[in-house]
């Protein structure tokens, strides 16, 4: 537990001053121009540096990321298997583009800096680090399943969503059209469709029922296209939805009824009894004759001794 709370108190401190490093709060801007040789030109060249607090806690995270990664990669029993799994790649990814950056820092070639541009830009995968929360919480290892076993249903969803786009780019295309102004072969002046494939984008939006409404049909012919493509969109969604909804609920189920098993302790189980041991045909006997079965235990009692005139023994 101790283990798990502090690797969660790192991640959201981490993300969150992921996030303060973009607020303009925490940004100075550096002026850097330069003048040319000849002193008759001046090259303007600014830079934006990020508070250092932020830089020390970002490295105090990743020194404990770090520590924790390298105790799981020490201590696993299956390498291989460690390093196909996507959670660990990730924090190897997060972890790596801040010591490029400390490394390269004190470097003034312009591939150097060429590098620290990239890796300043690598900086989103930090965010990422969110998915670890699945080791600590039930809930999104369940949606984490889900999403697995319903690849079928995603995969026949975006198939629905992109034949209902291409179909109604192209009739809301050729319906601004059918009301176009006889002055205005183009309709470029009254709509904003200007081909199908900027069509595309209020398909998807109109589908999904979004509506931010940066275009909408101008004509009734493109309203009444508009409609029929918001109506589509609703039972296109509506139809592969119930079945994400059930398989989410049948591993939210089992989750919650694992949880409420009773944790088993390991019971230790003496080794069976050999042949060989003077012990074997007692406890045969004696498991026997605790049976209620009398033709068991007479069984037994020939069986022993049988055993014992074949070793050369005196019954008792």
């Amino acid at each position: 537990q101790f283990i798990a709370f502090a690797s969660l108190f790192f991640i959201l401190v981490s993300i969150t001053t992921f996030c303060l490093e973009t607020h303009e709060a925490f940004n100075t801007i550096i002026n850097k121009t330069e003048q040319v040789v000849n002193g008759t030109e001046t090259v303007l060249h600014y830079e934006i540096e990020t508070d250092p607090a932020l830089t020390y806690v970002e490295g105090v995270c990743v020194v404990w990321f770090t520590f924790e990664f390298l105790v799981r990669v020490i201590f696993s029993p299956n390498k291989i298997e460690f390093i196909k799994n996507l959670l660990n790649i990730i924090d190897f990814v997060a972890i790596l583009p801040f010591y490029l950056e400390v490394g390269l820092s004190g470097l003034s070639s312009k591939a150097a800096k060429d590098v620290l541009g990239f890796l300043r830009v690598v900086r989103f995968v930090r965010i990422l680090r969110i998915f670890k929360l699945t080791r600590h919480f039930v809930g999104l290892r369940v949606l984490g399943h889900t999403l697995r076993a319903s690849t079928n249903e995603f995969l026949l969803l975006i198939i629905f969503l992109a034949l209902g786009v291409l179909i109604f780019a192209t009739m809301i295309y050729y319906a601004e059209r059918v009301g176009a102004q006889p002055n205005d072969p183009s309709a470029s002046e009254h709509t904003q469709f200007k081909n199908i494939p900027i069509g595309f984008w209020w398909a998807v939006v109109t589908m999904t029922t979004l509506g931010y409404g940066d275009m909408c049909p101008r004509t009734w012919s493109g309203m009444l296209v508009g409609a029929l493509c918001a109506l589509a969109g609703v039972l296109t969604i509506a139809m592969p939805v119930p079945v994400i909804v059930n398989n989410f609920g049948m591993y939210y189920s089992l989750a919650m009824a694992k949880q409420k098993l009773p944790r088993k302790r390991k019971k230790h189980i003496p080794p069976a009894p050999q042949s060989s041991s003077p012990t074997f045909c007692k406890t045969d006997l004696n498991m026997a004759c605790n049976s209620t079965q009398g033709d068991i235990c007479l069984g037994k009692d020939n069986q022993l001794m049988e055993h014992n005139r074949s070793s050369g023994r005196t019954p008792l």
